[in-house]
């Protein structure tokens, strides 16, 4: 009977658990700052994790097919730092999509040394986050950037612009996610990434081309990181060279606490959006509660251990092993 009661509660937080959280999370902080839940609080949460729930969908493609991508903050640095500069050279509408460019041969660089080489991305992304990281450093000349002439120019719109009372981010946020979500959810691609991430040599028998596949969740990764910089850079007009730095693993915490299994074929766009608001409120409701930021860090991580430990546990159908 133990045993049943077991699987059966492992089966509900398999399924279930992070929206259980979540609402359990808003009941909290609610219960103790009555200003939580208002609406200027909730709309300044969503925004300020706007950018690193951009870069957490694209890497949900990549956590899906069996793969990390441990690259992206020192991505969205170079992406940050590249837009600004090139927008005093070039002016807005040349530097965005020079950007993007730049930022997809980067993805597609990874992508293919993973995806066609089969080399293991842990390893890859771990060297490219140094190497990308020196990219930016070499590129600046070591120096922060700043658009020089801030009044006139719309490049403000993407990170500080409203839309009939919603900030821009929120809703490049919302209609990135949607896109996304149908993508991984709706079409063929999305169940290729799937089959990939969940059962390789049964994918390969069946003909799907696991080299294309992989390669492709890098350049939507990537793309993602792209959006990310934009709208950092928007927001700020100006940045540090370093701006993504560890913003990798708070991605990662996010999309496991999501329900991505580190192992590959499992996820949802849906629930990572919900992993990003859960660890966005928690910030937050620790801040109004009076906590000291540093808290957050041993509160995330406390949060990373718990999902990896459900998530193994619904693995082999076992809270926990004798033995």
């Amino acid at each position: 009977m133990a045993n049943i009661a077991s699987k059966q509660v492992l089966t509900v937080l398999g399924k279930q658990g992070i929206l259980i959280a979540f609402v359990l999370f808003m009941v909290i902080f609610s219960l103790a700052n009555s200003n939580f839940l208002s609406l200027d609080n909730l709309q300044s949460v969503i925004r300020s994790s706007a950018i690193l729930g951009v870069m957490a969908l694209g890497v949900t493609f990549v956590v899906i097919s069996g793969n990390l991508d441990l690259s992206v903050g020192s991505m969205m640095s170079f992406s940050t730092i590249v837009v600004l500069d090139l927008h005093d050279k070039l002016g807005p509408n040349l530097a965005i999509p020079t950007m993007y460019l730049m930022t997809l041969g980067l993805g597609g660089f990874i992508g293919y040394l993973v995806g066609y080489l089969r080399l293991n991305s842990l390893i890859v992304t771990l060297g490219m986050l140094s190497a990308i990281h020196g990219l930016t450093l070499t590129y600046s000349g070591g120096q922060n950037m700043d658009i020089a002439d801030k009044s006139n120019t719309w490049f403000g719109f993407f990170g500080r612009g409203e839309i009939f009372g919603l900030p821009v981010p929120i809703i490049l946020f919302i209609l990135l996610a949607a896109f996304l979500g149908v993508l991984l959810a709706k079409t063929p691609f999305g169940r290729k990434v799937y089959a990939v991430g969940g059962n390789p040599t049964a994918a390969a028998f069946s003909g799907i081309p696991r080299a294309r596949t992989v390669f492709t969740c890098y350049l939507i990764s990537a793309f993602c990181v792209a959006t990310a910089g934009l709208i950092q850079a928007s927001r700020s007009m100006g940045s540090q060279n370093t701006v993504g730095q560890g913003l990798e693993l708070e991605v990662l915490a996010a999309v496991i606490l999501g329900g991505a299994s580190l192992l590959g074929g499992s996820g949802t766009i849906f629930k990572t959006v919900i992993g990003i608001l859960i660890l966005g409120f928690i910030q937050n409701g620790l801040l109004l509660m009076g906590w000291p930021f540093y808290v957050q860090f041993v509160i995330t991580w406390i949060i990373i251990i718990l999902a990896v430990w459900l998530d193994i546990s619904v693995k082999r159908g076992k809270l926990w092993v004798s033995n």
